[in-house]
């Protein structure tokens, strides 16, 4: 139950893409027992570490896709821009929170036209994300801007974080809080070990917009081996072929061979291939090539960087809710200390 305490604080805590300074601090707290120090940069990561020597660095993006109020009608209806990849199909009826200026937490309703007054053919489309609007229950502008809500302000859909049934959680934001607890159960792991490096862990900002805040930090903390942790697209459902299941549940960590930023050098996939097999954990590896991660910003930092990603699957991430399996979770956790405990075999 441990971990899933930790998943859920991580997942319920807000953290929109440019916006991460509460989930920021939650992790701050969560990492500070097990490091030697931990600042913030310029963009807003936040760049813990330990030890002395060539740099190990594991990345985990903190950021959420969200929304950005981009309108505030006269009558108090919000009009909103995405902030990362959203479905439009699944946006309507939705309730969302809304970051005041305060750091007060609104509540709103996703709405658009009711049913009942459209046509045949006009129900059969999807509502575009230009015509969607939030209720916050104002009825004026000048309300909505009481409350602290301007244009700018940072809302996502939340759920709170929850056991659907025992061994699976359903949540906000997996993408990526699943792979933000696997690096601070990495570091509580190795807490009390003499790794023969400077382990070195950035949680960052601005992936959901463009792998922004890992590019920065690589930079900074010029690590020689790089590991990004994710969650990841796991799409074993109905309809959808193995052949295109990027990951699938209950198969363990997935190992990222390629995507559409990074092709993984053999070395890294081969490496933690031996670290699953040797602490007897199952584990797939991720369909190429869909989706991107950290990895592919860190690994050309520097002149190069020998990186990889070991990912949590989770079933329908960038939506409303996600759901993954702790098992799985776990299993990534046993990979990354494993992981850490050999990564002196790829600095020789």
């Amino acid at each position: 139950m441990r971990l899933f305490e930790n998943l859920k604080k991580l997942s319920d805590a807000f953290g929109v893409a440019g916006h991460e300074d509460e989930v920021r601090e939650l992790i701050r707290e969560m990492a500070t027992p097990y490091v030697d120090s931990c600042e913030v940069d310029p963009l807003g990561n936040l760049i813990c570490a330990r030890g002395q020597g060539p740099v190990v660095m594991l990345d985990a993006h903190m950021d959420e896709v969200g929304f950005l109020v981009r309108w505030i009608e006269k009558d108090g209806f919000l009009r909103i821009s995405p902030v990362g990849g959203w479905d439009e199909r699944l946006l309507l009826g939705h309730r969302v929170v809304i970051r005041a200026r305060d750091g007060e937490k609104i509540k709103g309703i996703i709405g658009a036209t009711p049913p009942h007054i459209l046509t045949q053919e006009e129900r059969k489309k999807t509502v575009a994300l230009e015509d969607l609007f939030v209720d916050v229950g104002a009825r004026s502008r000048e309300e909505v801007e009481d409350m602290g809500i301007r244009i700018g302000s940072p809302l996502t859909i939340h759920y709170p974080c929850e056991l659907l049934r025992e061994g699976y959680a359903t949540g906000k934001a997996f993408d990526d809080r699943a792979g933000c607890l696997v690096a601070l159960e990495a570091l509580r792991l190795t807490a009390e070990e003499k790794l023969p490096y400077k382990l070195v862990v950035n949680f960052a900002v601005g992936e959901e917009l463009g792998l922004r805040g890992a590019k920065a930090a690589a930079y900074r903390i010029a690590p020689q081996v790089a590991l990004a942790l994710e969650g990841t697209v796991g799409a074993d459902v109905p309809g959808i072929s193995e052949a295109k299941q990027p990951t699938r549940l209950g198969k363990g960590p997935a190992i990222t061979v390629a995507d559409r930023s990074i092709v993984v050098r053999p070395r890294m996939v081969e490496f933690l291939e031996e670290v699953a097999r040797a602490e007897g954990i199952p584990f797939q590896y991720k369909l190429p090539a869909y989706g991107g991660t950290d990895a592919g910003a860190i690994h050309l930092e520097r002149g190069g960087i020998l990186a990889g990603v070991v990912s949590v699957p989770c079933r329908y991430i960038h939506s409303p809710v996600s759901l993954l399996s702790l098992s799985d979770l776990e299993a990534t956790v046993v990979l990354v200390v494993g992981f850490l405990r050999r990564a002196q075999e790829l600095l020789d």
